[in-house]
């Protein structure tokens, strides 16, 4: 069987891992995934070509053919990307790399992170992801039973702060409060940064409207793309730019509720999506948009080029 051509530098962090695999999903070609997995090296900043911050098995297991391209994203696996270069590949790599960003063929980086101008970057919109338009159908009829529940129908997103324990329980009701206002059923999931007490706010708000509440870690399949699939509307918290992205993958209006404390990157990435009529604030009136669909986008520039 012939090797792939095509690599996907997966970083354990599974919302880094998806961006470039939802671009390798999109070009529609075999691909492998290698699993990365970090030595005490990844913390430094390596500067140079490197495999130095891979775990020794899997530096071992890097062997040739060696690929034609390489799809990574996170600053720990841009020194991988780049020695992988230096063997015959093209690499793409998605968001900042730290050092060594003009060693690359094309660095995709969001508009939210302000990227410097350069001949190998393209600016995209949110982050690229894996929900695809497939994937969204294949949800849809998945989760079919979800169609009972009443329209319009609001799915329901819920992070949490970036770098605390787990969301205020006041400020989770508050949103759901305002969501179960403009809907007459919730589809409602929370994230591992939601926490306990704030789960259970939501709950307690949502208990008066039809809905389905699925909690961070609960056992069974996961709904979170039959929600996208099945919402007439979307609301999600500003404090995740996976949740964000995958969102924009609908076709319906995009909400973003402000959870408090935000940082600049965060207000950026809200900023960017409203100004470009992606998404608009919770409260404000309904809207339509157009799928925004920026996976697919480097998919087609990387096949434009020749790069496969």
């Amino acid at each position: 069987m012939t090797e792939p051509s095509v690599w996907v530098l997966a970083d354990p962090r599974a919302g880094t891992a998806a961006q470039a695999l939802g671009i390798a999903e999109r070009l529609g070609l075999p691909f492998r995934t290698v699993e990365l997995r970090w030595g005490p090296w990844a913390r430094l900043p390596i500067a140079w070509p490197s495999l130095a911050g891979l775990a020794a098995e899997v530096r071992g297991g890097l062997r040739p053919p060696w690929p034609s391209l390489t799809l990574s994203a996170g600053r720990r696996s841009a020194p991988v990307a780049r020695w992988l270069r230096r063997h015959g590949a093209r690499a793409v790599h998605c968001m900042r790399p730290g050092l060594g960003a003009a060693d690359l063929d094309l660095l995709v980086v969001g508009a939210h992170d302000r990227p410097r101008p350069a001949p190998n970057l393209m600016e995209i919109l949110g982050a690229c992801h894996r929900m695809a338009p497939g994937r969204l159908a294949a949800a849809r009829a998945e989760w079919a039973g979800l169609a009972a529940l009443p329209s319009p129908r609001v799915a329901l997103l819920v992070g949490g702060p970036v770098r605390a324990e787990g969301m205020r329980p006041e400020v989770a009701a508050a949103i759901g409060r305002q969501v179960a206002g403009m809907a007459a059923s919730v589809l409602a999931t929370t994230s591992r940064r939601t926490g306990a007490a704030a789960t259970e706010a939501l709950s307690t708000v949502l208990a008066d409207r039809p809905h389905r509440l699925f909690r961070w870690g609960e056992a069974g399949s996961n709904p979170y793309a039959g929600f996208l699939a099945w919402a007439d509307a979307v609301v999600v918290t500003g404090d995740s730019v996976s949740m964000l992205s995958e969102a924009l993958a609908t076709p319906v209006p995009v909400f973003i509720a402000d959870p408090g404390g935000l940082g600049p990157r965060h207000r950026r990435l809200r900023e960017s999506l409203v100004a470009a009529g992606q998404a608009r604030m919770l409260g404000e009136g309904m809207f339509e948009r157009v799928p925004l669909d920026e996976s697919a986008r480097v998919a087609a520039a990387i096949l434009a080029r020749g790069w496969t």
